[in-house]
C-alpha cells in the first residue's frame, strides 16, 4: 500500500500520537493567548489609562489578527508546503508576543495583538490538517478532538499562570512567558515534525519519494511502497476561487455559515456569561463560577466528540452537539434562581459547544482534495473569527437597547441551530466525483483517468 492508504488503514504508531500531542500543545497557545489578554486586561487599562471602548477595540484586535492570518497563510499553505508554513506561523506568533510586552502606548500593543493573532491564525489552519493527515479514518475524529481540547488546557493554565506573573512581576511578563512557549514549540516543530503527506503526494517537490520512506519508517510502516498515485483531481493546480466555485461552491458556503454561527455561539458563551449572570440575578462570584463551569465542561467536551465519532459519522454527531448546543444555551440562563442547576447545565454548555468547534475541525479538512485542504480549512477559521468578533459587539449593543439575558441567550440558540441546518449535506470529499475546475493547460499536463 502507499503511505496515504497505510495512514488511513493501519493502526496508529506512538509517533503519530506523538504528532496529535504537539498538535494539542501549539493549539493551546491559542487559548493561552486569549486568556492571557483577558487576564491582563485590568493592568493595561490602568497603565495605559483605557476606557471600556478602547479595551474592548484592544481584546478584538488578536481576533482580527488570528481572522486575517487564517485567511492569508491558509493559501500558502497549500502552495509551498504546510511545514513550512506552520513555522513560519510560529515565528510571527513569537515576535507578536516578545514585541507585545515592550509596548509603550495601547496603540503598540494592539498593533502587536494583530500581529500575534496573524501568527496564531496560520498556526491552527496548518496544524487542523497536518493532525487529520496524520491520523487514521477510525480514529481521526479523537485525533483532532484531541488536538481541540488543547484550547481550553491552554486557557486554563494560562489563566493561572497570568494570576501569579501578574502582582509579581507585571502584565508584560504574562506575553515574555508565552513568547518563551513558543519559542520551545518552534525547536520541537522543527526537529520532529515531517510534512504533511498529501502535499507531498500532490506537489512532488524535490525528494518527495525519500521523505515519504522516511516518514513510513517514523510512523512505524517500513512495507510503504511510498506516494502512490494521486487522483488527477487532487493534482491540479488549485487556487482559492476553486472555494468558491465548481463542486465545491456548496459545500464551502456551508462550512462557512457553520464556522460562523458555531463560533458565534461560543464566543458568546465565553465572554459573556459572568456578567449575564450577574444581570439575571447572581452574585459576582456566582457570575464567575457559570464562567468557570463553561471552561470546566469544555476541557472535556471536544473529548467526548471524539470518542463519539470512533462509532459514529462525524458530521451527523457535529449537527446532534449543536442542537443540543442551542437547547442547553437556553436551560441554562432559565434556571439561574437554582445556581446548582443552572451551574450543571453551564457545564453541558461548555462540553457541547467545544464539541461542535472540535466536529468543525474533523469535518472540514475531509470535505477537500488535499490541493485545497489547508485553504478550506484557513478560510473556515478566518470567517469563524469574524463571528467571534461580532459576537461580543452584537450582544453589547443589544443589551445596550433593552434586551434580557433570557433573550439574548434564547436569540443565540437559533444563531446555533442555524449551523445544524447548514451542516446538511456535506459529504467527504471522494476524489472521484468532485473535480476542481481546470484550465485546458492543466488538462494537458495532468492526464485525466
Amino acid at each position: 500500500m502507499d503511505i496515504r492508504k497505510t495512514i488511513d488503514t493501519t493502526p496508529m504508531s506512538g509517533f503519530q500520537w506523538y504528532i496529535v500531542g504537539l498538535a494539542t500543545f501549539l493549539n493551546a497557545l491559542d487559548g493561552y493567548d486569549v486568556l492571557a489578554m483577558a487576564f491582563t486586561a485590568n493592568a493595561v487599562s490602568e497603565e495605559f489609562g483605557l476606557n471600556g471602548s478602547q479595551l474592548g477595540l484592544l481584546l478584538s484586535a488578536g481576533l482580527v489578527g488570528m481572522a486575517l492570518g487564517s485567511l492569508i497563510l491558509g493559501p500558502f499553505a497549500d502552495k509551498l508546503g504546510r511545514r513550512r508554513i506552520l513555522i513560519v506561523s510560529l515565528l510571527i506568533n513569537l515576535a507578536g508576543l516578545a514585541l507585545s510586552a515592550t509596548a509603550g502606548s495601547s496603540t503598540e500593543l494592539a498593533i502587536w495583538r494583530v500581529v500575534t493573532g496573524i501568527g496564531i491564525g496560520g498556526i491552527l489552519a496548518t496544524v487542523t490538517v497536518i493532525t487529520s493527515e496524520y491520523s487514521n479514518n477510525k480514529n481521526r475524529g479523537m485525533a483532532v478532538s484531541i488536538y481541540t481540547a488543547g484550547y481550553g488546557l491552554g486557557a486554563t493554565l494560562g489563566g493561572l499562570l497570568a494570576a501569579r506573573l501578574i502582582p509579581e512581576f507585571g502584565w508584560r511578563s504574562v506575553f515574555l512567558a508565552g513568547a518563551a512557549a513558543t519559542l520551545v514549540s518552534v525547536i520541537l516543530v522543527v526537529v520532529s515534525i515531517p510534512e504533511s503527506v498529501d502535499y507531498l503526494r500532490v506537489k512532488r517537490p524535490a525528494g518527495a519519494e525519500e521523505k515519504a520512506l522516511q516518514i513510513a519508517r517514523r510512523i512505524g510502516k517500513p512495507d510503504t511502497i511510498g506516494l502512490g498515485t494521486v487522483n488527477p483531481a487532487d493534482s491540479a493546480q488549485a487556487k482559492l476561487s476553486d472555494l468558491l466555485s465548481g463542486p465545491f461552491k456548496v459545500t464551502t458556503l456551508k462550512l462557512w455559515a457553520a464556522f460562523f454561527f458555531i463560533m458565534f455561539g461560543f464566543y458568546f458563551a465565553n465572554s459573556w456569561t459572568p456578567k449575564l449572570l450577574v444581570e439575571s440575578g447572581m452574585t459576582e462570584n456566582q457570575g464567575i463560577i457559570g464562567g468557570l463551569a463553561l471552561t470546566l465542561g469544555g476541557t472535556f467536551g471536544s473529548l467526548i466528540y471524539g470518542v463519539i465519532t470512533t462509532r459514529f459519522n462525524s458530521r451527523h454527531t457535529l449537527m446532534v452537539f449543536t442542537v443540543l448546543s442551542a437547547l442547553t444555551l437556553v436551560v441554562f440562563i432559565t434556571t439561574t434562581s437554582i445556581p446548582m442547576l443552572a451551574f450543571g447545565s453551564g457545564v453541558l454548555v461548555g462540553m457541547l459547544i467545544n464539541g461542535c468547534v472540535a466536529g468543525l475541525y474533523t469535518v472540514t479538512p475531509a470535505s477537500y482534495p488535499s490541493a485545497l485542504r489547508t485553504t478550506g480549512v484557513g478560510w473556515g477559521i478566518g470567517v469563524g473569527r469574524f463571528g467571534a468578533i461580532f459576537a461580543p459587539i452584537t450582544v453589547g449593543a443589544l443589551l445596550d437597547a433593552g434586551w434580557t439575558p433570557p433573550y439574548l441567550y434564547g436569540a443565540v440558540a437559533v444563531v446555533v441551530v442555524l449551523a445544524a441546518v447548514a451542516l446538511i449535506g456535506i459529504r467527504p470529499y471522494l476524489g472521484t466525483e468532485q473535480k476542481i475546475a481546470v484550465t485546458p493547460a492543466q488538462n494537458e499536463a495532468v492526464p485525466t483517468p
